[in-house]
């Protein structure tokens, strides 16, 4: 059933922005009236000549049901180029999958016969839509102009040549012509606007031509997506866009680390966070009018493609915060119909540099176990720098007072505390900061450990507690705390307290006959630290596989002095080099005083699993905090046995 797009009253003063946009600008307090939409009519020469060295074209368009879809075309330079000088009509020569591609079935009809020349005037008069849009994309040199316009002509014909692209046979596909999968399609796009766009999150790739061979392996407008689509959601770094406010389209793209785009568990529900960028919001402000979204989700390694169609919703504030954490804008979309094509698209790339300005992956909540932020986070005390540690080079000690508020609470030995740094280290909006890239996205918000436990009573928190942190040097937030004068009086609100309370060694194990063993990487230690007082007292049968840097002696002479009796509990797994002289055979003479086993190289499975004494068979429940890679591992050593993880990269 096809979309209504209902007509809405112009708005007064807009300076070229579009209702939706303008709605989009009014809710994150974006200046509309005296910010003129950027974009140019036609297609200036200068970005004629950047689309013309682009060697990739995103290009969007839509169905007879006004759902929009994206496609990839071209692969090598000279695929895009303008007909006429300052006349707004460019011509476009790529190869593309007949069958399965959407956008090519959408611009010339449901299966275009090769050599029929289509007219724009012959697809209006049937009453399907030719506006489309495209972003032409040079990943070499970070270059991109969006362009929107409506369809010329275009006609499909057999690949140039003697039925050979790059020496491979063209003909591939099934027998006869009406069969054969990869034709040229030759187009003419009248350009309507063009605007040139800044080359962040964009990683680089050098692109070469490749004849595809597609196949489908999934197409369906309700079913969960099968499983190499997921795999390739879980890899992408970069996907591209299209939207629409029912007169004109949007074609962009969005890039960012690795794992980026989240799936929602067991479900064709897809999250993106939205970056800082140059504040447009012209993708935001078409989804604001209609919620109505396509993708494409390239495979450069394969030439695998994966396009989605569906709706979209915003999610601003509490509702992104909700969602996926430390988000401040994000966008949910729940597919409603897509496919899956093996070798589907005419390019293949090799990876290069990943863009400066990427921040970390942000997960889902349902994802992040230790999750402590509730929808719309409130300082619930105030920690106060008073000391600092240094344990290492790389590792310190932070003890803060903590004078709650009027809903004050305290911790759990094991738990975390989460303290908002933004009002130290945030400097406001940038559109761009080449000197500290990802700033731009930071929101300061960060989770630590707490490394000692509470006072008695525990839950009842008091003015003048004291809480320790004890941290990695790693990102801006711990440079900052590391360079703070304890003299200065740093105040920092806390936005609450947590951990998953599954993760807590419950001090009962002894009494079940249970074996506990406790698995960490270098300051993955910390939640046992807080805890061991108390189950070393209560007699808990507790083993702990430490992993650590050998530079980081000094984090496990300081433990093991502090905590009476945990250094004979506790082998140590040494891997890297010391800080050189004398210091490290000290510290390492140090560590073996204090009752740990030293064991000069890295972990292994053996490890891990343990070996029973004669007659003894004790049930065991593992306790893993290390490094996502590191946890990977383990779970895969220790399959069949009862885990519990968490990682310390908060």
């Amino acid at each position: 059933m096809a979309l209504l797009i209902q007509e809405e009253p112009p708005l007064k003063n807009t300076n070229g922005w579009h209702p939706g946009e303008t709605a989009i600008h009014s809710l994150l307090r974006v200046p509309t009236s005296s910010r003129p939409n950027p974009s140019s009519p036609g297609l200036p020469p200068s970005y004629a000549y950047r689309v013309s060295r682009s060697p990739l074209l995103a290009i969007g368009t839509l169905d007879d049901q006004n759902r929009p879809w994206t496609s990839l075309w071209g692969g090598e330079r000279g695929s895009f180029f303008p007909i006429q000088n300052g006349g707004g009509v460019l011509g476009i020569r790529s190869l593309v999958d007949r069958r399965h591609d959407p956008v090519i079935q959408n611009l010339l009809g449901g299966n275009p016969k090769e050599g029929e020349l289509i007219e724009s005037k012959v697809r209006a008069a049937e009453g399907k839509p030719t506006i489309l849009s495209g972003l032409s994309i040079d990943l070499e040199s970070r270059d991109r102009v969006k362009l929107s316009g409506e369809m010329v002509v275009g006609v499909l014909a057999s690949p140039p040549g003697s039925g050979a692209v790059n020496g491979e046979d063209a003909s591939k596909g099934d027998k006869g012509e009406e069969g054969k999968r990869v034709v040229e399609a030759q187009l003419a796009i009248k350009i309507l606007e063009s605007l040139g766009n800044c080359p962040k999150y964009l990683n680089k790739k050098s692109l070469t031509p490749h004849l595809p061979s597609p196949s489908l392996l999934w197409s369906s407008p309700s079913q969960q997506l099968p499983a190499e689509a997921v795999a390739l959601i879980n890899k992408a770094d970069m996907f591209f866009l299209s939207t629409t406010d029912g007169k004109t389209m949007d074609t962009n793209h969005r890039g960012g680390p690795p794992g980026f785009l989240r799936l929602l568990p067991s479900s064709s529900v897809l999250v993106y966070p939205e970056y800082s960028g140059n504040r447009l919001y012209q993708s935001l402000g078409n989804l604001h009018t209609l919620p109505l979204i396509g993708l494409a989700i390239p495979d450069f390694e394969t030439s695998d493609v994966l396009y989605l169609t569906g709706t979209a919703e915003i999610l601003i504030g509490k509702d992104a915060e909700a969602v996926m954490p430390h988000t401040k804008l994000a966008v949910k979309i729940t597919v409603t119909a897509g496919k899956f094509v093996r070798d589907g698209l005419p390019f293949r790339g090799e990876e290069g540099e990943r863009s400066a300005y990427n921040p970390p992956v942000r997960r889902l909540a349902c994802e992040v176990k230790h999750n402590p932020l509730e929808p719309s986070p409130k300082a619930t005390a105030t920690a106060t720098l008073v000391k600092k540690e240094e344990l290492t080079p790389s590792v310190m000690r932070f003890t803060f007072s903590v004078a709650p508020s009027e809903r004050g609470q305290s911790w759990k030995p094991g738990q975390h505390v989460t303290l908002d740094f933004s009002a130290e280290l945030d400097n406001g909006w940038a559109h761009m900061n080449d000197g500290d890239p990802q700033s731009l996205n930071d929101d300061f918000v960060r989770t630590f450990t707490i490394s000692n436990p509470p006072p008695p009573p525990v839950g009842v928190q008091k003015d003048g507690t004291e809480m320790q942190i004890t941290a990695r040097r790693n990102g801006p937030v711990t440079s900052f705390l590391w360079r703070q004068n304890v003299l200065a009086g740093l105040e920092v609100p806390v936005l609450g307290f947590g951990g998953a309370e599954e993760f807590r060694i419950s001090s009962s194990s002894g009494n079940k006959g249970e074996k506990v063993v406790f698995i960490a990487g270098g300051v993955g230690i910390t939640p046992l630290l807080a805890q061991a007082p108390s189950l070393l007292e209560a007699g808990i049968d507790l083993e702990v596989l430490w992993s650590l840097r050998k530079a980081d002696l000094g984090l496990a002479v300081d433990s093991f002095a502090r905590i009476k009796g945990l250094g004979g509990r506790v082998r140590v797994f040494l891997t890297g080099t010391s800080n050189g002289g004398t210091e490290g055979g000290e510290l390492l003479d140090k560590v073996k005083g204090l009752g740990a086993k030293v064991v000069e190289r890295r972990m292994e499975k053996g490890d891990a699993l343990g070996t029973e004494k004669e007659g003894e068979k004790k049930k065991k429940k593992f306790y893993l905090c290390a490094s996502p890679g590191m946890v990977r591992v383990l779970d895969g050593w220790l399959v069949g046995e009862e885990v519990r993880s968490e990682s310390f990269e908060y």
